[in-house]
């Protein structure tokens, strides 16, 4: 189900931490249920994002590459971009998460949030290969698979895949 709520875009603050961090357990759950352990569901997982979220927040240039979705106040997604965690001359840019409650989907907001956190240009993005729905989105944004396959031990093994532009 499609939530029809219109959402808005802004950079977080610190006092965001607690809800992005929850927003990010849930999105993961409705994401990765069947394909990681329970463990990275959990309240243990809740508050370890929670510790993370305000590490994150607490920096403004941290806060500058963060994008989060609200609807009606609350937050339903966010995105973070950054420099690739391996180096790559042919791009500067890596979306390193986007995280959109499913209920949401299909509702634009996901595609602001990219559209607000990666600039146009060379980037990449590690995506499940076991989540077809990002797949497609990625492939509309123009991204394509590399070839590179990266299985996080972990993260119970999960197989990603590198997409680029």
């Amino acid at each position: 189900m499609t939530s029809d709520a219109p959402f808005t875009l802004r950079r977080p603050l610190p006092a965001d931490a607690a809800e992005i961090a929850a927003v990010h357990t849930r999105s993961w759950r409705e994401t990765y249920t069947g394909l990681v352990p329970e463990r990275f569901f959990d309240d243990a997982a809740l508050r370890g994002r929670q510790k993370l979220w305000a590490q994150l927040l607490a920096d403004p240039e941290g806060r500058d590459r963060i994008q989060v979705a609200e609807v009606a106040g609350a937050i339903v997604g966010f995105a973070e971009e950054g420099h690739p965690v391996e180096p790559d001359p042919t791009r500067e840019r890596e979306l390193r998460v986007l995280y959109l409650l499913r209920e949401y989907h299909g509702t634009g907001a996901g595609q602001a949030l990219l559209d607000a956190a990666l600039p146009p240009g060379p980037a990449q993005v590690w995506v499940a290969e076991a989540n077809p729905r990002a797949i497609c989105f990625y492939e509309r944004n123009g991204f394509r698979a590399d070839g590179t396959v990266f299985v996080d031990p972990d993260v119970g093994d999960l197989r990603s895949i590198r997409m680029v532009r």
